[in-house]
C-alpha cells in the first residue's frame, strides 16, 4: 500500500518563535486526531529546523525546503544534506516550481540533489509540474515526463520507491485557481504511467504522488479520493494548524 503523505511547506514565513508555536500545535493535534496511516510532514525555514525538531513527536516528520547538491565546500548561504540530517530532518523538497523559476534550478542539478539527499537517508519530495502556457499548448504531459526522466530515471528501482513525487500545476499555485479533481487525477495517472514505462507497474504502484496545487480544507476530500492522489504538498493552508490538520483528516 502506498504511503499517504500530507506535507506542509511554510516557504519563507514564520519567525522561530511563531514556528515553534505552529509546530507544537500541529504535533499535538496530529497525535490526537490524524489517522495513524497518514504521514504528516512540516517543511520549515532553515532557521527553525533545529528548534522545531525538539517539539515534534513521532507522528510528525521534519522536512527542509531545499538542499545543496554538493556534500560541503565554499557555497556561502547554502545547506548540505549532512547538515540537514544532523538536526533531525527526514524529508526535503527538491525542485519546487519556485526554486526552478527564481533560482534557475535545472533537471540535471536536481538529479544531483536527489542523489545527495538519498545518500544521507533523506526522503526527496520531488516536485514536477507545468505552466498554464505549456498546458494550453498541449505539451504539459511531455514536459512533466521530461522532468521525471532527467531528474529521477537514473535511480534504481529500489531507490525510486523511496522518492515521494509532488505534482504542482504551476497555474494553480497562489492564483486562486485549482485543478479539478479530474484534471489532477489525469496528471497523477500519467505520472504513474510514465514511472511504469521505466520501472514496471509494480514499482510505480508503490510510489506516492502528492497533489501540490493549492489544496485546501474545502477541496481536499475530493482530491484525496482520487485513485492516484496519495496526499498533498500544502502551501498557504499549512500556516494555520487547524486548516492543515483538517486536510490530513480528509482521508
Amino acid at each position: 500500500m502506498r504511503k499517504k503523505v500530507i506535507a506542509g511547506n511554510w516557504k519563507m514565513n514564520k519567525t522561530v518563535e511563531e514556528g515553534l508555536a505552529l509546530a507544537t500545535e500541529v504535533a499535538n493535534i496530529t497525535k490526537d486526531e490524524v489517522p495513524s496511516d497518514v504521514q504528516v510532514v512540516i517543511c520549515v525555514p532553515y532557521i527553525a529546523l533545529a528548534p522545531v525538531s525538539k517539539v515534534l513527536n513521532s507522528r510528525v516528520a521534519l522536512g527542509a525546503q531545499n538542499v545543496h547538491q554538493k556534500e560541503s565546500g565554499a557555497y556561502t548561504g547554502e545547506i548540505s544534506a549532512t547538515m540537514l540530517a544532523s538536526v533531525g530532518v527526514s524529508y526535503v523538497i527538491i525542485g519546487h516550481s519556485e526554486r526552478r523559476e527564481y533560482f534557475g534550478e535545472t533537471n540535471a542539478q536536481l538529479a544531483e540533489k536527489v542523489n545527495i539527499a538519498m545518500a544521507q537517508g533523506l526522503t526527496p519530495l520531488f516536485c514536477c509540474g507545468e505552466t498554464l502556457q505549456q498546458r494550453e499548448q498541449g505539451i504539459h504531459i511531455d514536459f512533466v515526463n521530461s522532468q521525471l526522466t532527467e531528474s529521477l530515471f537514473h535511480l534504481s528501482a529500489e531507490d525510486i520507491k523511496k522518492v515521494v513525487i509532488a505534482y504542482e500545476p504551476i497555474w494553480a499555485i497562489g492564483t486562486g485557481v485549482t485543478a479539478s479533481d479530474e484534471q489532477a487525477q489525469e496528471m497523477h495517472a500519467k505520472i504513474r504511467s510514465h514511472l511504469a514505462s521505466k520501472y514496471g507497474a509494480a514499482v510505480a504502484d508503490e510510489i506516492s504522488i502528492l497533489y501540490g496545487g493549492s489544496m485546501k480544507p474545502d477541496n481536499a476530500k475530493g482530491l484525496l479520493a482520487c485513485k492516484d492522489i496519495d496526499g498533498g504538498l500544502i502551501g498557504g493552508a499549512s500556516l494555520k494548524a487547524r486548516d492543515f490538520i483538517s486536510i490530513a483528516k480528509s482521508y
